[in-house]
């Protein structure tokens, strides 16, 4: 079942204006590496943080299917691409560094206290 994104988001705990639309994003990963459970579960908690009901993660595993690095040019894993909204993102890495992915991904932190 799909959500309706069609109005703008509304932040539930404030009922404040969110901007943006959907975020599309693939996770590119190697197997169940350190890495690359640490990537997924970072990347799970920054988008229910900053992007709660916005956003879709598909996860590619490349020992599966190598095939796939070339559509988005994946040269390191754990990598993490940011299709929608464009202009489309790369960030390599655990996702450890919640700062360093909100500014690659040009997501605007949650205000402390709102």
């Amino acid at each position: 079942m799909s959500q309706d994104t069609s109005g703008p988001a509304v932040d539930p705990s404030t009922g404040a204006e969110i901007d943006g639309g959907p975020y599309h994003m693939r996770l590119y990963v190697a197997g169940q590496t350190t890495k690359s459970m640490a990537a997924m579960a970072n990347l799970r908690r920054i988008c229910e943080e900053h992007l709660p009901g916005r956003y879709d993660i598909e996860v590619i595993d490349l020992l599966k299917n190598p095939q796939l690095a070339a559509g988005d040019q994946i040269l390191a894993i754990p990598t993490l691409v940011r299709r929608l909204p464009e202009p489309l993102k790369r960030i390599i890495g655990d996702l450890s560094n919640t700062e360093k992915v909100l500014v690659g991904l040009d997501i605007r932190p949650k205000a402390k206290g709102i």
